[in-house]
C-alpha cells in the first residue's frame, strides 16, 4: 500500500512539473520578448539610461530563462520527482527564480513611473504587458510554494486545493497524450520507399536497420553527388538528409532536390550535429520539412517520419483525386463539344443560364438520304444504325474540318449552318463547298451500301439561336430562314443541290451554278431557285 502511494504521489509530482515547466516558460519568454521588442524600439529614440536598464531586463529575462529550462529540464523531473524532499525543492525553486524576477520588476517599474512622468520614449504600453507577465510568473511561483499533494478528497470531505486540482489536470493532460501517442504508434505509417544520406556508415547503417523494422524500403547515399543520381532515377516518399557532408553539402543538395518540380514535393528530414538556429531556420526556409539534431531520439524521429510520410501520402491521394477530376472534367468537356458549340459552352461555364442569340447572316444546310423509309424496312437494325453512322460521321469530319457547325440529325436528315456562333463573311461560300463534298463523299459509300443518293438544300438570311433543355442540352436554330432551308431540301431532285435566290446572290463566280426557275414553294409561293453544280475549273494561265 505505501508502495502505491509513493508510486501516485510521484507520478503527481512529475506531472506537477511538467505543467510547471510549461507554464513558467512561456511568461519568462514573453518577459525576454518584450524587453528586446523594447530594446530595438529605444535604440533610435531612447535616452541611455532607458536602454540600460532595458538592457538590465532584457538579461535578466534571459536568465530566467535559463534557469527554467535547467531547474525543470525533462531529464531531470524523474529524479526529482522521486526525491522524498519534493517541498524543500519547491522552496528552492522558489528562492532561486524569484531574484531575476525582482530585478525585473524593479527596473520596469521603475522605467514605467519615468514613462508616466516624462512619456519620452513611448514604452509604455510594453513596459505594463512586461509587467503583468512578471507580476503573473510571482504569482505561480508562490502557489507552487503552497502546493500540497491530496487526493481528489480525504476522509473528511474536504475538497482539494486549488494546486492539486492543477496537478490532476496536468497528470490528466499527460495520460491523454500518452494514450494517443500510444495510438499513433500503433497504426504505423505504411511502408514507403526512404533515402538515406549521411557519409558515416554507421549513421547509414543504424537508420536502415531501425526505419527497416517499420517495414520501409531503404535506399543510401554515402555523399550527396550519389544522392543526387538516385533521385534522378527513382521516386522516393522520404529524404532522411546529413547537414555535413564532404563535396556537396546537405543544403545543396536540398536546394537542388526541390528546385526540380518532379520533386519539389518529395518531403525532406535534416538530421545534424548542427543546433544553431541559423542552420535550421536556412534548411526551412530551402524547403526542408523538418529538421533534427543528432543524437536523435528514436522515439522522435519514427514519429517525424511517421509524421512526413502521413503527410505525403495525403497530398498524393489528393493529387491523384485532383487528377480524375481533372480528367473527368475534360471527359465532361469533350462530351459537351460533342453537343454544343465551344462559345456556347464557354458562356456555359461561365455561369450563363439562359443563351439566346440573333444571327443576321448565316447559310442552313439540310441534307436527306433520298428513298431511305423503303430501304430501311428491308435492313437488318445493326446494319442500319451502321450505315447511316459512318454517313453522318464523314459529314460530322467535313463540318469540322471546314468550321461549320452541325446543329442536329433528324431520322435520316442532316442539318448543318455556317456564321454561327461566330459570324463570318463567307458563310454561303463555305455551306456551297461543304454540300459539294458530302455529296461526294455519299457516292464513296455506293459500294458499299448500294445506291445512294442526297437531296440537299440551302437557304441564306437571319436565325434566333439558343440552348434547349437543363438535363439534355440541345443548342438549335429557328426562323424563317431555317424552314425556308428545309423546303429547298425537300422540294429539290435526288443528286442535286438546291439554292435559294438569297444563297445564289451571295455566291461569287468561283461557282458553277444552273438557273432551275421558278417552283412552287409550300409556304412561299413561286420562287426562283438554282441548282450548285459545282466548282469552276480555273482558268488556265
Amino acid at each position: 500500500m505505501a508502495d502505491a502511494t509513493t508510486e501516485v504521489a510521484s507520478r503527481m509530482q512529475r506531472a506537477l512539473l511538467a505543467y510547471v515547466r510549461q507554464e513558467f516558460s512561456s511568461p519568462a519568454a514573453a518577459i525576454y520578448g518584450y524587453a528586446e521588442l523594447m530594446l530595438e524600439d529605444a535604440a533610435s529614440r531612447g535616452p541611455r539610461e532607458v536602454i540600460d536598464d532595458l538592457e538590465r531586463i532584457r538579461q535578466a529575462g534571459a536568465d530566467l530563462h535559463a534557469m527554467i529550462e535547467g531547474l525543470l529540464d525533462p531529464a531531470a523531473i524523474a529524479h526529482r520527482a522521486s526525491q522524498s524532499d519534493f517541498a524543500g525543492f519547491r522552496r528552492q525553486l522558489q528562492h532561486d527564480l524569484r531574484n531575476p524576477i525582482n530585478a525585473i520588476k524593479g527596473y520596469a517599474e521603475m522605467l514605467l513611473e519615468d514613462e508616466q512622468e516624462q512619456g519620452a520614449s513611448g514604452l509604455a504600453a510594453d513596459l505594463s504587458k512586461l509587467l503583468e507577465a512578471a507580476l503573473g510568473l510571482l504569482s505561480e511561483i508562490d502557489a507552487l510554494v503552497d502546493f500540497t499533494l491530496r487526493e481528489a478528497e480525504d476522509s473528511a470531505g474536504v475538497p482539494p486545493q486549488p494546486q492539486a486540482r492543477l496537478a490532476q489536470r496536468a497528470e490528466a493532460a499527460r495520460r491523454t497524450i500518452q494514450s494517443m501517442a500510444g495510438s499513433s504508434r500503433a497504426s504505423r505509417p505504411q511502408p514507403s520507399r526512404i533515402l538515406v544520406v549521411d557519409d558515416t556508415s554507421a549513421n547509414r547503417e543504424l537508420l536502415s536497420r531501425r526505419l527497416s523494422r517499420d517495414g520501409h524500403q531503404i535506399s543510401t547515399a554515402a555523399d550527396g553527388a550519389q544522392a543526387l543520381e538516385m533521385v534522378a532515377a527513382q521516386d522516393f516518399d522520404l529524404i532522411l538528409l546529413d547537414l555535413m557532408m564532404p563535396g556537396l553539402s546537405g543544403f545543396e543538395v536540398l536546394q537542388r532536390v526541390k528546385a526540380n518540380s518532379r520533386h519539389q514535393h518529395t518531403p525532406v528530414i535534416m538530421i545534424s550535429a548542427l543546433d544553431e538556429i541559423d542552420s535550421i531556420v536556412g534548411c526551412i526556409e530551402a524547403g526542408a520539412d523538418d529538421y533534427l539534431p543528432k543524437p536523435f531520439n528514436p522515439i522522435l524521429l519514427q514519429a517525424r517520419i511517421g509524421s512526413s510520410l502521413e503527410r505525403k501520402h495525403l497530398r498524393d491521394r489528393e493529387q491523384a483525386y485532383l487528377a480524375d477530376l481533372r480528367n473527368e472534367k475534360e471527359r465532361s468537356d469533350i462530351l459537351l463539344l460533342n453537343i454544343l458549340p465551344r462559345p456556347i459552352v464557354n458562356r456555359m461555364q461561365a455561369g450563363e443560364t439562359t443563351i439566346a442569340d440573333r444571327f443576321q447572316d448565316v447559310t442552313v444546310l439540310f441534307a436527306d438520304i433520298v428513298n431511305f423509309t423503303p430501304r430501311a424496312t428491308h435492313m437488318a437494325s445493326t446494319e442500319l444504325v451502321a450505315m447511316l453512322n459512318e454517313i453522318f460521321s464523314g459529314f460530322d469530319r467535313l463540318s469540322l474540318e471546314m468550321g461549320v457547325e452541325k446543329v442536329k440529325t433528324i431520322g435520316d436528315a442532316y442539318m448543318a449552318v455556317a456564321g454561327l456562333p461566330e459570324p463570318r463573311p463567307d458563310h454561303a461560300a463555305v455551306m456551297a463547298r461543304l454540300a459539294l463534298r458530302m455529296r461526294e463523299l455519299t457516292g464513296e459509300y455506293r459500294s458499299r451500301y448500294g445506291e445512294l443518293e442526297l437531296r440537299l438544300g440551302l437557304h441564306s438570311g437571319s436565325v434566333v439561336a439558343g440552348i434547349i433543355g437543363t438535363h439534355k442540352f440541345s443548342y438549335d436554330i429557328w426562323g424563317d430562314t431555317v424552314n425556308t432551308a428545309s423546303r429547298m431540301e425537300s422540294q429539290g431532285l435526288p443528286g442535286r443541290i438546291q439554292l435559294s435566290p438569297q444563297t445564289q446572290a451571295l455566291l461569287s463566280e468561283e461557282f458553277e451554278l444552273e438557273r432551275r426557275g421558278e417552283i412552287e414553294i409550300k409556304g412561299k409561293g413561286l420562287m426562283t431557285t438554282f441548282f450548285l453544280r459545282g466548282l469552276r475549273a480555273p482558268l488556265s494561265p
